[in-house]
């Protein structure tokens, strides 16, 4: 009888809007298993928390809905003056999000400039 209840969703709906190439190269994570995006956020979560995040890329007019979970957290104040905020890994089997960040970095995906997470 008291078992744990599993919180919901935290902190409602991400809205991320990303206007510039070159924001989108270093929030995008490649490197994660179905891909993935640096959120800037000071709003808490835990690794594993499960988000939603409507995200808006470049001058395209719909918004892509996107499902995933929180693997990445830089805190506020972190080292070496990086943005705080969060990882989200994509969901499986929605590649569509990750197919259309990587057609807007199409031939800057292999750079080595520094991204928010690495």
């Amino acid at each position: 009888m008291n078992e744990p209840v599993s919180p919901g969703p935290r902190n409602g709906i991400l809205s991320l809007t990303i206007k510039d190439k070159s924001v989108l190269y270093a929030a995008y994570m490649p490197f994660i298993k179905n891909g993935g995006l640096f959120i800037p956020t000071n709003k808490s979560y835990r690794l594993g928390d499960e988000v939603f995040m409507l995200l808006s890329l470049m001058d395209e007019p719909e918004k892509i809905p996107v499902a995933g979970k929180v693997i990445w957290m830089t805190p506020k104040g972190a080292q070496g003056n990086r943005a705080a905020g969060v990882g989200v890994q994509f969901n499986e089997g929605d590649s569509s999000a990750r197919n259309q960040i990587e057609t807007h970095l199409a031939g800057t995906l292999k750079s080595d400039r520094p991204t928010h997470t690495m």
